[in-house]
């Protein structure tokens, strides 16, 4: 699969959850004290983001 969820420490040793295509990351989210706030984190992206509007700035 081309695009994935990886969950993994940033620096300050939180867990931070990025989305990835062809292995670059796209986004990611803030970093979270438990690995189980990442995975809410990725399961509230996977449950809201399909049905989010899409806003242009001006």
């Amino acid at each position: 699969m081309a695009h994935y969820f990886e969950i993994k420490k940033n620096k300050k040793g939180e867990f931070v959850a990025y989305f990835k295509y062809n292995s670059e990351p796209i986004f990611w989210t803030e970093g979270y004290t438990s690995k189980a706030s990442a995975k809410n984190a990725i399961e509230s992206i996977l449950k809201n983001g399909p049905g989010a509007e899409v806003r242009e700035a001006e």
